[in-house]
Order: structure tokens, then sequence, then C-alpha cells
């Protein structure tokens, strides 16, 4: 497939064109409404609902005899929600709530709210300086931790038939042990089964079932689980999950990228490092969870906790009957983990996707790595104020046809793979995701497992506003907007507005700080426009782009952002095979350092475009981008970008006004 293409300086070259410029046409971008203004006004005084820790299901949820669990509020909005004559709150208080299972809303079950009032789940004094402290957790706290007999430094811990991929001590993710590079002397060759080698350390690795190779280059980053370890005269035989490993060379167009895996992780054989672990299953039903402390930690009294469900919140409507008006207001999502990579199909993937064998003799499907909290078929679904935090997959998924959903003032770090996912997710081809808005949210250190991950992925959606997010300190790429694979006719009208960008990248290449790819539009008209961004300061490996305007990027408008300090400010591949240029881009009233990475040729205007390669039969390569054109930039002086625009009134005041408001950076407790 034309998107796992991997890019490498040797594959580029001088190359000549001609970009036809087009006449610039102003664009007003409207004034971005409050969160408030898609929201029904409130008729009447909202009806109460009470849960809390030290609650009785068996209570009738006032405040003096509260609920215990969320569920049993579930049920208690969907007997009240046929005659709703106002919005029906459910007040958790400050806690933990470990769930059992996902808490699940659909519009058949009568989760929606009704009349244009909302069924709202909040923290207890949402809004208030008495707001208290909610969790909504997959987890399970470990206890009965005891001195390892057999591994010294180590502490171990009976866990049942406990299957997950993360651990929490004491608030802190974690790292399963793990060898850097293969870790062991002598060659590795890959063959068509797994590998062959003539080292005989992998021969003494314990429990290697559990063993899992990680291959990382460019954005292209998976797993493959070892099936076994066998001795063949002078060499050791070792034997790859199947079908992963079929999949990963399909995906990745061969065993080039195999052949020097990044890291080898989860054997009790590795050398630990201060806080890691690993989850003995050896004994099926008696699972054993191995940890080797931090300095100081005492795990008698350390608090660890081991996610068990794989989502904690989910809503599903139908086609013509979605659910909707639904709020979720300063809550906490928590401890979720995402079991499919350890499964025989393994983790093949690039950007949130992962390949899984087709059905019926079909090709390959790709999957996406679903949300935590997913919402799908839905409308009118608010997440206020919330934080997202220790979570195995996505934090929050809108998708599946789902329209007219807020998501405003959340704070999300600290999950395995990306922070906001919507649209017309894979495998699907086809929806309607409409209106949706993505504000004032602050997603950081996030993809800490899975790295090809975004901060805000927008598949494939119309009339989408993200705007006045902050994005920061993560492995790949910002904001992504377009398909994992040309899907046309479909976005239109989307907006990425004031939002602040820095330090993306920082592990996987072929990305940037706002990433377009595919037809955004049939016009300028109705195409994307990327205005009032300030992205900076990631100046990582050898290609990535502040705006990088990829593949077959049509109709875009980028004005009045401030981009520097990256190893490209703007540029992409025009790919000219299979009628997939960049084309119709205009450039507008932007500062930018014109970055160009040294083995790009400078062309007589600005950005980094790499040429094609007309020597490799094999590189398709890139080509000429069509339609560029390019009017009243300002160029800053590469040495000292920053300062530059530190002084000039109108670049300063995009990098002020870049990010989310004042009122929200105090509440979510940014710097």
């Amino acid at each position: 497939m034309a998107i796992f293409r991997m890019r490498t300086r040797t594959r580029t070259r001088t190359w000549t064109g001609v970009v036809t410029q087009v006449a610039a046409i102003g664009l007003s971008v409207a004034a971005l409404p409050s969160p408030a203004a898609a929201l029904p006004a409130p008729t009447a005084t909202p009806t109460q609902l009470y849960v809390a820790p030290w609650g009785k299901d068996s209570w009738p949820g006032t405040l003096d005899r509260p609920f215990a669990t969320p569920a049993r509020a579930q049920q208690a909005v969907r007997a009240q929600a046929p005659r709703m004559r106002s919005d029906l709150v459910v007040n958790l208080r400050g806690g933990t709530y470990d769930l059992k299972a996902p808490l699940r809303l659909s519009a058949a079950a009568g989760d929606s709210g009704r009349g244009g009032h909302r069924v709202i789940y909040q923290a207890y004094g949402y809004g208030t300086p008495r707001q208290e402290q909610v969790t909504i957790s997959g987890g399970r706290q470990i206890a009965g931790w005891r001195p390892d007999q057999r591994l010294r430094g180590f502490w171990r811990a009976d866990v049942g038939g406990l299957e997950t991929r993360q651990l929490y001590v004491e608030d802190r993710r974690a790292a399963r042990l793990t060898r850097h590079g293969t870790g062991f002397p002598g060659t590795l060759k890959a063959t068509r089964t797994g590998y062959v080698t003539s080292s005989a350390v992998p021969r003494a690795w314990r429990n290697p079932g559990d063993i899992e190779f990680v291959y990382r280059a460019g954005y292209l980053e998976g797993r493959c689980g070892v099936r076994g370890v066998s001795a063949s005269a002078r060499r050791t035989v070792i034997t790859m999950d199947q079908p992963c490993w079929d999949l990963a060379q399909g995906l990745y167009g061969g065993t080039e990228l195999l052949e020097a895996p990044t890291s080898v992780e989860n054997s009790p054989s590795f050398a630990p490092k201060p806080g890691s672990w690993y989850l003995d299953r050896s004994r099926p039903g008696h699972h054993e969870l191995l940890y080797f402390p931090r300095s100081g930690q005492d795990m008698r009294r350390a608090k660890v906790v081991a996610p068990v469900l794989e989502s904690l919140v989910t809503g599903t409507g139908r086609p013509g009957r979605p659910l909707h008006d639904i709020g979720f207001r300063g809550l906490t999502f928590a401890y979720a983990t995402w079991l499919a990579p350890s499964e025989p199909a393994g983790f093949p993937a690039a950007w949130s996707m992962y390949l899984r064998p087709g059905r019926r003799g079909e090709d390959a499907r790709l999957l996406t790595v679903p949300g935590t909290v997913a919402f799908r078929t839905a409308e009118r679904i608010t997440f206020e104020g919330n934080r997202f935090t220790h979570l195995g997959a996505q934090a929050l998924e809108l998708s599946e046809n789902s329209s007219h959903n807020i998501v405003d003032g959340n704070a999300i770090s600290d999950v395995s793979d990306g922070g906001i996912l919507m649209g017309v997710v894979p495998p699907d081809r086809t929806g309607t995701n409409r209106g949706n808005r993505i504000t004032n949210n602050w997603i950081h250190h996030i993809g800490a497992e899975y790295h090809a991950a975004s901060g805000v992925w927008d598949t494939a959606t119309q009339e989408t506003t993200i705007a006045h997010n902050q994005v920061n300190d993560v492995p790949y790429s910002g904001i992504l907007s377009g398909p994992g694979d040309d899907l046309r006719g479909i976005m239109r009208r989307n907006r990425i507005l004031d939002n602040r960008i820095y330090a993306t990248n920082r592990l996987l290449e072929d990305g940037g700080g706002v990433y377009l790819r595919g037809e955004q539009g049939s016009s300028f008209a109705d195409g994307a426009v990327i205005s009032g961004n300030a992205v900076t300061d990631s100046k990582y490996g050898d290609w990535n782009v502040g705006i990088y305007t990829d593949d077959s990027t049509n109709w875009v408008t980028v004005e009045h952002n401030t981009v520097y300090n990256y190893v490209a400010s703007i540029g992409g591949c025009s790919e000219e095979w299979g009628d997939r240029p960049v084309q119709n881009v205009r450039f507008h009233g932007n500062f930018w350092d014109d970055a160009v990475p040294e083995w790009v040729a400078r062309r007589a205007y600005p950005g980094a475009w790499p040429p094609a390669n007309t020597q490799d039969p094999d590189d398709k390569g890139c080509g000429d981008p069509h339609g560029l054109s390019f009017t009243d930039n300002t160029l800053l002086p590469p040495r000292n970008p920053g300062q530059a625009c530190a002084a000039d009134t109108a670049c300063a005041a995009v990098l002020a006004n870049a990010g989310p408001l004042p009122s929200y950076r105090q509440r979510m407790g940014m710097p």
C-alpha cells in the first residue's frame, strides 16, 4: 500500500518541475463559537441522582442515600428518561469506581436524553471549588507482594487468570522487561518462519512464548510474538508467531525492517531495570506478576494497579437512531488495557492502524486501534473537563456516523496510543461525521507503547473544528487530518485553528505538527483551512514537517500560522503515481523559517518537496506539486526564528493566541 512506503534520504535526488502560481483569494474565518452554543439551553431545574463509593445499589440514589455504582445509576436513568422534563444529572461523589464491566450506553436501551434535555454524568460539584475527584477505573489493585525466591531483587504477587499489557506502580507506568536491540552477539537472519542466529543466547530465554520483537523505522512500528526457540546444528532457530510474521512481511515490503529489531520484550531472562515488570503466565489460571522495584519503593505498601478492562465507556446507536444528548464532566477515565497485540496476529502496524487476516479469502484488513472510551453512531455527546490517563489503546473515539459532538477542555496523557480519533475509521470506507468540535484540550505524552500515534486524528469528516488545543511531547504527529487510504468526496469544510503544537515526532519520522493528506474538499470554498496555529520546536530525525501537506492533499488554505524549528517548515511528497499529487494549496500570511533538510534540494518557491527517484524502478517516489500559491508570507531568520517572531507584533500574536484559552489552561494546570 502506498501509505506504508518507506522514505529515506538515499531515495531522493534533484528533480525539476513547475508549480502553477494561482492568485490568492482572501478567506475570512468565522469566530469560533463557545462550546455552550451547541448545547440546548436548560429549561428547568435538573433532576439529580447520586452515586458514592460508600453507597448501596439498593438505595434510592439520593444525596444522603446514594447508589454505589454507575451501572445502577444508569438503570435509574433508563427508568426516568421517558418522563424527562429537564436535564438528568448523575453526580458521582469523590473516589474510584472499579468497573466490573464497561459502562455500555445505547440508544436502543434508552440511554439518550429526551425532549432537548441531556443525561449528564459528572463529578460532584463540577465547575465549583468543591468539585470532587472521581476516577472511572478498569483496573484491579494488586496486593500480597513478596520477595521472589528465585530472581534476586524481584517481588512477586499471585494474580489468578489476569491478562494485561500494562502495570502502574505508585501512579506511574512500569516498563516491561526489555532487551534493546537483539541483545546478543552473532548474526541474525530473517527466514520464512522467523530467524536463525549463530548465538546460543536465545536458547536460555525463559517462557519464549511471551516474548515480543519490536520493529521501528520512519513512521512504522510493529510487534510480533515468538512461538518458540530451538537448536539446529550450530544455529539457534527462533520461530515467530503466525500469522503475524507473514502479515508483517507483507505490510513492510519484505524482511528488511525485520532484520534489525529495535528491542525484544517480555521475558524474566532479561536483565531488569528499576521499575520493570513481567507477567508470568506459565501456569494457566495461576499467573504471577513480577516487579523489580525502584529505589525507595516498599512493595508491601505500594499502590499497584493492573488494568483489566479493554474499554471503560461505550456508546452505540444505529443508522437513523443515534445515541444522543449525553454529557461527561469532570471525570477521570483510567486503567484500561488492550490485548489484541498479544494475539498470534500480533501488531504489524503503521499510524494507529494494524493488520489482520482477511475473511474467507479476502485480502488482509487494516483495523484501527480502538478508543478506550468510544461512541459510535452518536450525536450531541459532550466531554468537558475530563482527564484520560493510564490507558492501553486510544483515549477517545467518535466514529461510525457521529455528528455534532463536543470534546472541550479535557486533558489526555499517558495513553498507549493516540489521543482523539474521529471520523471514518478503518476498516470502514464510508460514513458521515459532521460538525464535531475538538476545542481547548491538552494532549501530551501519548503513544507510550504504540508510538505511531497522533494527538488528534480526523480520519474523514465534514465541518469539523479543531481549535485552541495544545499537543506537545508526542512520539509522532500532532494533528493528523486525512484518511488512512484515499477516500475521496468525504472531507469538506474542516478547520484547524489556533492550536499550539510543539515537540512532535520525538521518536518516529515522516510526520509533523499538522499533517494533512487526501482530498480535503472540491474547491478552496469548501476545502480545509489551517489558520492561526503555532507549530514549533521539533527538530527530530531526518524528516518531519511543521505543516505537512502530503500524499494526495488537495484544496487547502494555510494562512496566518507560525512555523519554525522543524526539520522542514512546510512541504510534502506529491505522489504523481496513481493520480495522487499534492495540488491546490495556498499559503498566505504565514511566518516561517522555511527550513529544508540538506537532502532535499531547494525549489524556487518555499518548502521541502522531495524529488522523484528515477534511478529505482521499485520506488515510485515523489513528484511535482501543482497549483501552489504563496502570498504575503514572512521569512523568519533561520538562526533565531523564535526571537524574531517574538519581536514581530503579528507573529507574536499568533503565538499568544494559540492553544487553550487562559481559563482552560488554569483549570488543567498547564504551565
